[in-house]
């Protein structure tokens, strides 16, 4: 098991060196990518949006959304520039992309490598969101029956921890499965990636042992006065 908060192990973090490489392996769209996208294109509902894609890798996102969504992107390792990426390393520096504000969040595979920053990031992508914003963000099932840890994780927590955390910052408006998966990976044959891109749903008996990740549609809490 790799290093993770509250193992008593220090914690590692990866840097730009890693995902300078890391990252081009998610140039491809993969069915977790391609259901966030059908997600985002619901939630912006042919109206101009402005979207800010934390953690975006190549930006493969930006390519699976209608013109109506206006991306941004934040990424440690931006393999090439464009107006609409900025390159920061996440993790000493706040997700903020210039003083814009967003109606839609997305951090993808992201919180799985944040280690003891994990609230902080949930308050800062909080703080970009603008009135009626919402954020979705993904999780790894790490309940699964098959669970797979991929080394440089470094935030190994049983899914009900992330919720609770997730909740400190955001209203959880909905939660359900990215896939459903005898193994711990997403699945590869056609018919049953068709079956799961449809599928937006938690079946209690099923889920706990069999959801590969998990998506959260999010909308932040109102500051305490």
């Amino acid at each position: 098991m790799p290093d993770a908060v509250g193992s008593g192990r220090p914690v590692r973090y990866q840097r730009r060196d890693f995902w300078s490489e890391e990252n081009l392996r998610y140039r491809k769209p993969h069915l977790r990518m391609e259901k966030a996208a059908k997600i985002i294109s619901r939630l912006a509902a042919g109206q101009d949006h402005e979207l800010l894609d934390v953690g975006c890798g190549p930006a493969t996102l930006k390519g699976l959304l209608p013109a109506n969504v206006h991306y941004h992107g934040l990424d440690i390792a931006i393999q090439e520039s464009a107006p609409y990426l900025l390159e920061a390393d996440l993790l000493k520096e706040p997700i903020r992309f210039g003083n814009r504000t967003f109606d839609i969040a997305v951090a993808q595979g992201f919180f799985e490598y944040v280690g003891e920053f994990q609230e902080q990031k949930f308050a800062e992508i909080a703080a970009v969101l603008a009135a009626g914003g919402r954020f979705v963000t993904s999780y790894v099932n790490f309940g699964h029956r098959d669970r797979d840890i991929y080394a440089p994780y470094n935030n190994v927590q049983p899914l009900p921890d992330f919720r609770q955390s997730l909740a400190r910052y955001f209203r959880i408006d909905r939660m359900f499965p990215t896939s459903y998966n005898w193994h711990h990976r997403e699945p590869l044959r056609q018919p049953f990636r068709a079956v799961n891109m449809r599928l937006n749903a938690t079946i209690p008996v099923l889920a706990p042992r069999l959801a590969v990740q998990y998506l959260f549609i999010c909308s932040p809490r109102p500051p305490v006065a």
